[in-house]
């Protein structure tokens, strides 16, 4: 698996099961470390950020979960390249637009206050799940601050506008949407270049055994 990863970015969507996401992905990860799951390093950033201790810290990785669904982003890198991924199952949300007044930024507020009410919720989501990525690829988590990350969206995508603190520049990321499944809205982030993004869908387990 290794072999096949390059310089692309993989996106694992599978089933989940209400176990841990490092239970779940360790696998994954430890075949493309081509090592075993048991003697893969995972180690915790300050803030939580799971993360693979040398030698295998060129390998990153990104996990998130909403509902029944499970994302696991991987990529290689240089040690300590940020990689975010995040999932968000669509629902109602009555308090909308409290949230965005209380963590957006106030241009985002603002623009989701000017759209009409059947794009709210998607533009929302766009927005939520954009910031989430880029936080969780930096290691600051929401603790950091969904403000700290302002977008811009154009046609259901949310573009990188101004990012502040350890974060910036804006310039230096590159934001996708993942369009993983119906009912889901989801965004990947990372520091860098742009790169192909693969998306792998498994509907039962195990993963691809360690080669």
């Amino acid at each position: 698996m290794a072999a096949t990863l390059g310089s692309d970015v993989h996106v694992w969507c599978v089933p989940w099961r209400g176990v841990s996401a490092e239970a779940l992905f360790r696998p994954l990860i430890a075949a493309y470390a081509s090592v075993p799951a048991d003697d893969l390093p995972i180690v915790r950033g300050e803030h939580g950020k799971p993360w693979l201790s040398a030698p295998l810290g060129e390998l990153a990785f990104s996990w998130s979960h909403s509902g029944d669904t499970a994302l696991c982003a991987i990529a290689r890198g240089d040690a300590g390249f940020e990689l975010g991924v995040d999932i968000e199952r669509v629902r109602p949300r009555p308090r909308l637009l409290a949230l965005a007044e209380r963590f957006f930024s106030p241009s985002e507020a603002a623009l989701l206050r000017s759209c009409t009410e059947e794009t709210r919720l998607d533009m929302f989501l766009a927005l939520w799940t954009s910031k989430e990525a880029v936080l969780k690829a930096h290691g600051g988590g929401l603790s950091y601050g969904l403000h700290r990350a302002s977008f811009h969206v154009v046609e259901g995508r949310a573009h990188p506008v101004a990012f502040d603190g350890a974060i910036a520049p804006a310039t230096a990321w590159t934001v996708q949407p993942l369009d993983v499944r119906a009912g889901f809205a989801g965004a990947i982030a990372w520091r860098g270049a742009s790169r192909t993004v693969r998306l792998m869908t498994q509907d039962t387990e195990p993963f691809p055994s360690t080669p």
